[in-house]
């Protein structure tokens, strides 16, 4: 996987560390989850008070140098998938840019019409040990019903940018393709 991550978001941009990320596990059920909404991840702590999930988001994504989904099971159609808006990150990317360099929590980042905007959703399937490597932008969801027979275990370990960055550069002579992505739909200089 280290190969791969090299190659979106380029060699000796980012590094691994915290541990392992969270796992969201969903088992067999009908009822809703409650947490099945539309969103992007946050990428920053907003202050060092805030309660764990208190996270920012700007549009250079600052700390989050990519959305990794990785799957410890096998997971269908059946199976409670994440599901991910395709090409959401090209809309999320201007929408960040009125909250500048400092950002904002990222709860209050992207208006629910963004979110919700239509176009293709695709689900997160696949064989255990598969990985989903993502722009941190991209707007996914968690959903149910689960109506598998097994648990369904995901991890999301942390992969932020190297320690000397403070987020993507847009105008950098060599664009990772994660700046690539987005860099045409930004009207903000780099």
């Amino acid at each position: 996987m280290v190969g791969a991550i090299d190659d979106v978001v380029g060699a000796g941009r980012w590094q691994r560390r915290g541990g392992y990320g969270s796992f969201p596990i969903r088992f067999p059920s009908e009822a809703d989850p409650g947490d099945a909404g539309w969103h992007i991840d946050g990428s920053f702590e907003v202050n060092d008070d805030a309660p764990p999930w208190n996270y920012g988001v700007n549009f250079r994504s600052h700390g989050r140098a990519l959305l990794v989904l990785l799957l410890y099971s096998d997971v269908g159609v059946d199976d409670a998938p994440t599901r991910i808006r395709v090409g959401s990150h090209r809309d999320v990317a201007p929408a960040l840019l009125e909250f500048g360099e400092g950002g904002t929590p990222f709860t209050n980042a992207v208006p629910q019409r963004v979110l919700e905007a239509s176009g293709p959703v695709v689900d997160a399937v696949g064989e255990a040990g598969d990985a989903y490597l993502c722009h941190p932008f991209l707007v996914h969801s968690a959903s149910w019903p689960h109506r598998g027979s097994q648990p369904r275990f995901m991890g999301q370990p942390a992969i932020f940018h190297a320690a000397a960055s403070d987020g993507f550069d847009y105008g950098r002579a060599d664009p990772s393709p994660c700046e690539l992505a987005v860099r045409d739909v930004l009207t903000e200089p780099a």
